[in-house]
């Protein structure tokens, strides 16, 4: 993917990285959050797709079909939002289209395409496809799949069944021939450029201390707008800092000759960071600073509604490092035979209170409305069962007692006392629902038996030589009471393809559980003084979104793809055996 990141290990923390440098961990929490508000949006890569039809019908009397194909983007509302057509190809109930659609390829969410195929009739063949009105053609058929299910084929081709609904029987629908879908990525996805930099004379802002800078760099949009794209890690008490080495995807940028942003901060705790300067640069100029080996002065802008020039100040921005690469990116490994393996583990301490009460966090709703366990199984399980070929899902309960038994602090949800997996998302929730009326809700909250059996699932597929990386959600209304055991187990577990995403609900204070994700403290060590590879887990309260926000689960969602690349690169794996 298209990606800012570090893929050495205690590298910098990048926009949507996930290694932080043991010395700028703290600040960039806040770092990030300041990112956001500025509209950072997470990584993206873009993906082309071609078509070809197979065994259209026939609509045409004297002749063959003369066949367009429609792309819609289908909302989570059920809208239909048309992505671009084909232009026409005469004659032909077997055609190959040459006009390609590029969609932005988002991991965090399910992006369901929607394809028609239509007959264009003689009279409107001079016409250009935009301007046809598709209620004046032939309808040949329909078919619809997600993107991620092209994405995760090997090939990246995907054959699908055109189908029509019949005039005479409308909720009966007959084949029309096939649709296939091939999906490329864009080249300009996987080039990368990396830079090391580094400022000289910086002033100082603290009162009594030297300043405690990082970059962030953004693009400038057609209408002036800055989009945040990178940043260092924070390095405290420099005024001439050398930063970590930084990944740019050139894509990311626009191009080599597009106008980047630098800007230069001073981070505060309270989030109000100061500027020390910037300077606008694009990569092709910053590539010819490297090759000078000269610095650019940094500059204060002019005040709003003043006529004085921009402060040119004694502070200079150095290129110490500039190279381009092409680097595989998330969608070489699923070609490469990759899958994501889902596992959940859910929380049924009595703290959720009685589910059969409607105040519980574990009510089950008459009306069919998911409680907030549910819609965070759901959320994330909808994504990541795309990217797991067979869709048996480990899950577990932990915090009950079961029926004449003791309290256990992981039991397998389905009942079984030999084996954990469930078939599909479906699966999880229908163990879910019958687990509630199946175990006393207890305590008290324990993470660490959970997180070992996923730690010895993820364990043994790579001692099989297994293409798996693993995704274990921890969905909890409380803070843990085996806090040092639970610190052991991710110690343990961070050696390991896993990433562990923990969901809180309810309206508990969560602060405590935020020192397990690294982004918010030191990494994380063991009771032994081992301290974790690499930060593997991301924590986040659940809350109720507004319409159009992207979700918290979402958002945690889009930082996976950069855990898996930094674990894969850190260890020379590449995409293919």
């Amino acid at each position: 993917m298209g990606n800012c990141c570090s893929d050495v290990a205690g590298g910098q923390s990048a926009v949507g990285g996930t290694i932080s440098s043991s010395a700028a961990n703290a600040p960039n929490e806040a770092v990030d959050a300041f990112l956001r508000s500025r509209g950072y949006n997470g990584l993206f890569s873009q993906i082309e797709l071609s078509l070809s039809a197979a065994n259209l019908r026939d609509r045409d009397v004297l002749s063959k079909s003369d066949p367009m194909a429609v792309l819609y983007m289908k909302g989570s509302d059920g809208s239909l939002q048309e992505i671009g057509r084909t232009e026409v190809v005469l004659n032909s109930l077997n055609p190959k289209w040459i006009r390609k659609y590029t969609l932005t390829y988002q991991f965090e969410m399910v992006q369901t395409l929607v394809f028609r195929v239509y007959d264009v009739d003689t009279q409107f063949q001079n016409i250009d496809v935009k301007a046809l009105k598709l209620e004046e053609q032939q309808f040949l058929g329909e078919a619809s799949c997600t993107l991620s299910e092209i994405v995760t084929k090997s090939n990246r081709i995907l054959t699908l069944d055109l189908a029509r609904e019949e005039v005479s029987a409308p909720a009966h629908t007959r084949k029309s021939g096939q649709l296939t879908v091939y999906a490329e990525e864009s080249v300009s996805s996987k080039t990368t450029a990396e830079l090391i930099l580094r400022c000289s004379d910086l002033e100082s802002k603290d009162l009594f201390s030297k300043s405690d800078p990082f970059l962030v760099i953004s693009k400038i949009t057609e209408s002036g707008i800055l989009v945040p794209i990178c940043k260092t890690e924070v390095l405290k008490n420099d005024h001439n800092p050398k930063w970590k080495q930084i990944f740019l995807s050139i894509q990311q940028v626009g191009s080599k000759d597009s106008p980047l942003t630098i800007e230069c901060f001073n981070f505060n705790s309270n989030g109000k960071h100061d500027l020390l300067g910037k300077v606008q640069k694009s990569l092709a100029e910053l590539e010819k600073l490297h090759s000078v080996a000269m610095g650019e002065s940094l500059f204060m802008p002019a005040s709003v509604g003043q006529n004085h020039h921009n402060k040119v100040l004694k502070s200079q921005l150095f290129v110490d490092k500039y190279s381009e690469n092409i680097q595989h990116t998330f969608l070489d490994y699923l070609a490469g035979g990759y899958e994501l393996n889902f596992m959940v583990a859910i929380d049924f301490t009595a703290s959720n209170g009685n589910p059969r009460l409607p105040d519980s966090l574990h009510y089950i709703d008459p009306s069919g409305r998911p409680n907030a366990y549910q819609r965070a199984i759901l959320e994330v399980g909808g994504v990541l069962q795309f990217y797991d070929s067979d869709r048996k899902f480990p899950a577990w309960g932990f915090g009950a007692r079961p029926i004449d038994g003791p309290v256990s602090h992981c039991f397998n949800l389905n009942g079984s006392s030999s084996y954990c997996e469930v078939e599909g998302i479906h699966g999880i929730m229908m163990a879910y629902t019958s687990a509630l009326f199946n175990v006393s809700l207890a305590g008290p909250t324990l993470f660490g038996h959970v997180v070992t059996n996923a730690a010895q699932i993820a364990s043994a597929s790579v001692a099989k030589n297994e293409r798996k990386y693993f995704v274990l959600l921890i969905i909890t209304d409380g803070v843990i009471t085996d806090l040092q055991e639970t610190k052991d187990a991710f110690v343990m577990a961070s050696d390991l393809p896993l990433s562990i995403l923990i969901v809180g609900v309810g309206g508990a204070d969560f602060k405590e559980m935020e020192i397990l994700d690294a982004d918010k403290g030191d990494r994380l060590e063991s009771s032994t003084g081992r301290v974790a590879s690499r930060d593997i887990v991301q924590f986040v309260p659940f809350r109720d979104v507004q319409s159009g926000e992207v979700s918290v689960v979402q958002s945690l969602l889009a930082e996976l793809p950069s855990q898996f690349l930094t674990y894969m690169r850190a260890r020379g794996i590449g995409p293919n055996p």
